[in-house]
């Protein structure tokens, strides 16, 4: 289990910023992002490269900068899974990007990127 604080409180979560970051069992690439401050308050979260791999958002200079991100490789990037009526999308907008070695994170809308917010997921 990891602990992340993001440097905003991410969208749908206001005000909450300490959370825990912890891997589910199953086929790999998906984590419980929860509150510390609140546990019934937290979201599902995959690693793109499992499920998108098409997946390749850039992120502004003063995006990077609010992370200290100097490099692609500081950097952990997961995206939002909902699970409605049967089927599970991703929200390819607006990312979560974790500093590993800060483990500070921010939700960043990738704006001037043609990403969908509800794009279906495929299987592993």
């Amino acid at each position: 289990m990891t602990r992340l604080t993001f440097v905003e409180p991410p969208l749908g979560l206001e005000p909450l910023t300490d959370f825990t970051l912890e891997q589910l069992e199953g086929p790999g690439g998906l984590f419980a992002l929860q509150s510390v401050d609140d546990p019934d308050r937290r979201m599902f979260l995959l690693d793109p490269a499992m499920y998108v791999p098409n997946y390749h958002p850039e992120l502004s200079d003063a995006q990077a900068a609010t992370l200290s991100l100097s490099t692609p490789e500081e950097a952990a990037l997961f995206v939002i899974a909902n699970h409605r009526e049967g089927t599970t999308t991703v929200n390819l907008l607006a990312p979560i990007v974790v500093n590993k070695t800060t483990n500070m994170c921010a939700q960043f809308i990738l704006e001037g990127q043609d990403w969908p917010i509800q794009a279906p997921l495929a299987a592993p």
